[in-house]
Order: C-alpha cells, then sequence, then structure tokens
C-alpha cells in the first residue's frame, strides 16, 4: 500500500481541477511480452532470494526525503522502535516538460510479508522486519519526464507497474501486471494520455487492484489539489472496473486501509464518508474544514488530522501536536518527520508517545494488503 497524498514536485497553486473521465481506460489487448518492460524483466536478478516470510506483529514504514541523491525506508514495529532500515538512490524527479509539477507517490510498496522500494536504475528492492533483503524485480528507469510507480501483490507474487510519460499537456499512461519474479505471465492491460493519470494503490486481497485518479501536471490549487479523486478497484487480469471510491465532489482524504478510505466533500469540507470496498457508505463523519483522515485497519476508529494534532471517532482522545500519518495496528498511529520534527509513534487509547529514531514521511504499513 501505499502513501497517496504524496508531495509534487512543484507547490500548489491556482490550477484548474483535473479532468476526470467516468470510467475506467477500455482494457488494452492482453500480450505475453511488452517491448518497454522486457528488457526490464529479463535484467531482474536470477539470484533466489530468502522466500517471504510472514509478520509476526505490525509495522509502519517510513520514507526518507526524495529531494536527496540517496533515501532511507525504515520499519517501525509497534514499541516505536526500528525493526530494520535499508537506503536506496533516489529516482529523479519529474516534471510536465518544466512548465508543471507532475504529482507523484512515494517510490514505496507494501505487501503482507514486506516493503518494496525503488532506486533510480529502476530496480525493486525490498526489505523485510527481520532485516532480510535484495533484489525482487526492475521498472522502467525514471527520467526527468518519466516516472514508474507500482503496487506488489499482498502475497508477494505479483506486480502493477504504471509508467507515465509527462508532457506540457498532461501525461501518457499504461498498466501492467506481471509476476514479481521473473517477470512472466505479462499482461499490458491498457494505455491512455490526457490530463490525468493513475497511481497503482496496492491490492485488495490478490483479486483486486486499486489504481487512484490523480491529476498528470499540476500548479496546485486548494486542499488535495495533488492527490487523487477516486480509487477504483478492478480486475488485474482485465482492467474492467468493480467498485468506484470517491468522485471529484467527495475527495479521497487519506490513504486507505483493509476497512476501507475516507472522501471529503468539497463543496465545504463540512462532511466526509467512510467508504467500503465495495464502494459502501459506512458511515458519515463531520467535519471542521479540509482534514487528513485514516481509517484503522479494523475500521473501528477514524484519525483526524489538522493543524492542531491527531484526533478519533471514538475511544481515544486528541494528541495535540502530533500529526499522524498512518496506523500500524488498530491500536497506534505514527507520524512522519525531519530533523527538525522527530517522527512519533502514539498509543491511541492513552495518548502515549514514544519517539522514533528514524525520518521521512510514511510510505504504508505491514501487512500491506488492503
Amino acid at each position: 500500500m501505499l502513501l497517496i497524498l504524496a508531495a509534487a514536485t512543484a507547490a500548489c497553486g491556482g490550477a484548474s481541477p483535473p479532468v476526470v473521465a467516468g470510467h475506467t481506460p477500455s482494457p488494452a489487448q492482453a500480450s505475453p511480452t511488452h517491448p518497454a518492460t522486457a528488457s526490464a524483466s529479463a535484467a531482474a536478478s536470477s539470484t533466489p532470494s530468502p522466500p517471504p516470510q510472514p509478520v509476526t506483529g505490525a509495522f509502519g514504514v517510513l520514507v526518507g526525503s526524495q529531494a536527496a541523491s540517496t533515501y532511507t525506508v525504515s520499519l517501525i514495529a509497534v514499541d516505536g522502535k526500528v525493526a530494520a532500515s535499508s537506503e536506496a538512490s533516489t529516482p529523479a524527479g519529474v516534471s510536465c516538460a518544466n512548465a508543471a509539477g507532475a504529482p507523484v507517490p512515494l517510490p514505496v510498496s507494501t505487501s503482507n510479508s514486506r516493503a518494496y522500494f525503488m532506486d533510480a536504475q529502476g530496480v525493486v528492492r525490498f526489505l523485510a522486519p527481520s532485516g532480510d533483503s535484495g533484489r525482487a524485480t526492475t521498472v522502467p528507469a525514471g527520467t526527468a519526464s518519466r516516472r514508474a510507480t507500482f503496487a506488489v501483490s499482498p502475497d508477494d507474487q505479483r506486480i502493477a507497474v504504471i509508467v507515465a510519460d509527462y508532457n506540457t499537456s498532461g501525461a501518457s499512461t499504461r498498466l501492467y501486471i506481471e509476476d514479481l519474479i521473473g517477470g512472466g505471465n505479462h499482461l499490458d492491460l491498457f494505455s491512455e494520455s490526457g490530463a490525468r493519470t493513475l497511481w497503482p494503490i496496492g491490492w485488495h486481497g490478490i483479486n483486486n487492484l486499486v489504481v487512484a485518479v490523480v491529476p498528470s501536471c499540476t500548479q496546485g490549487g486548494g486542499p488535495f489539489c495533488c492527490g487523487p479523486s477516486e480509487l477504483h478497484v478492478v480486475d488485474p487480469a482485465t482492467a474492467t472496473r468493480r467498485f468506484t471510491l470517491g468522485s471529484t465532489s467527495c475527495v479521497i482524504a487519506g490513504s486507505p486501509s483493509p476497512a476501507g478510505v475516507v472522501c471529503e466533500n468539497t463543496a465545504n469540507f463540512t462532511q466526509g464518508t467512510f467508504l467500503n470496498w465495495t464502494g459502501g457508505t459506512v458511515r458519515t463523519l463531520a467535519l471542521n474544514g479540509p482534514t487528513f483522515a485514516y481509517v484503522s485497519p479494523g475500521g473501528g476508529m477514524v484519525a483526524f488530522v489538522d493543524n492542531n494534532g491527531t484526533s478519533f471517532t471514538i475511544g481515544a482522545a486528541s494528541i495535540n501536536g502530533m500529526f499522524a500519518c498512518t496506523w500500524i495496528d488498530d491500536g497506534h498511529v505514527l507520524s512522519g518527520g525531519d530533523a527538525q520534527h522527530q517522527p512519533r509513534l502514539a498509543t491511541v487509547t492513552t495518548g502515549a508517545i514514544v519517539p522514533v529514531a528514524a525520518q521521512g514521511d510514511c510510505g504504508g504499513r505491514l501487512p500491506g494488503g488492503l
């Protein structure tokens, strides 16, 4: 699962809302190989790696700054300690022909066993809480106008890759899915060009891929200007859309969990809607303006994050001054940070906080299935 409210490469200013299509692009014909990705798949390491091991407990993922030449991925346990960490070269920054920012998600995905992260050459590596690490596959390397993003299935068997080539009018986008190891069973699912593109957000089980509709390029404009407007749950074999969560009038307000996601009414940001994975309403939520909202893994609580800190729907007091960006499990939330604002972990029922000896933005959790 990826953080879906990632930073754009340019600051938000006053652009028109992105055009959002009313349906997922029509599936393209599947093929056993793809000329643009076959060489990348063949370049993947054939050296056997340790098989994925089920995680014991839950872990948050912190992803270091994408402004430096290298970044660190850290796995954080529920006691706030760093279970494992690894470093990679940072993918190249992208823009729309230097005319606007190209919003991109963090180059990280999580399965139920590992965190996967991409380097500047398009090599996707993995890191497990045990410290096991290695090379999984490769995707097309990034450039100043191209970025590949990916989501690994919960069982570590398949990888969905979206490649976006940016230009002054938007982006050309294509999606393919293949075996994580070896690149076999390759499917080219669809392609499109225009003012919107897609991010692979994660997998709901192993038979539902979740993609987000996002603006291809942005010069900014208001709350949630640069993130997803809606999520599509699609068949990973055909790209047929099964469910839609959110819309241009109720934009996605935080990274999703196995229980669902929150969207917020863009008319006045006074109401949010907790949606399940079939697009059904679980409950409505009263808001006091634009607010990040994160559903707990089990769905029992929603965390709201505003300029004051983090509050919850029920069963926990507000935690002033802590700005959570993910749940680790149903009882703990994690905040990101840097050298000036140290990341912290909080126990939601008591408000107890412990510092975390790592830096970065939230990049998901383990186990990582939606």
